[in-house]
């Protein structure tokens, strides 16, 4: 049983609901406002659950020697990183491209 939805695990709709509905491509992106001019790279679109992202964001801090968090399925790293995390992204296997301007 679920401890959330209360539901059978192969019916389980919180995993639905969770799973990040999109193209299947993950989007890097650079994002200033609202941020007193600091820069933040965005990655959007990864198709993970919360614990994933977590690792994946901690994977990435540590590779970067940055700062970041996880806020709403979408990883955010203090900084412009957008070409080395689109390296490291694709490495890895996933279908990554640079988003914005």
């Amino acid at each position: 049983m679920c401890p959330h939805c209360r539901q059978p695990l192969a019916a389980c709709a919180c995993r639905r609901a969770a799973s990040a509905p999109g193209d299947g491509r993950v989007r890097v992106s650079l994002q200033t406002k609202g941020r007193a001019g600091k820069g933040v790279t965005l990655i959007q679109g990864l198709a993970l659950d919360g614990e994933a992202l977590q690792s994946l964001c901690r994977q990435l801090k540590t590779l970067l020697g940055v700062g970041g968090a996880v806020k709403d399925g979408v990883v955010e790293l203090q900084g412009d990183h957008r070409e080395r995390v689109l390296l490291w992204l694709q490495q890895k296997g996933h279908a990554a491209k640079r988003a914005g301007g």
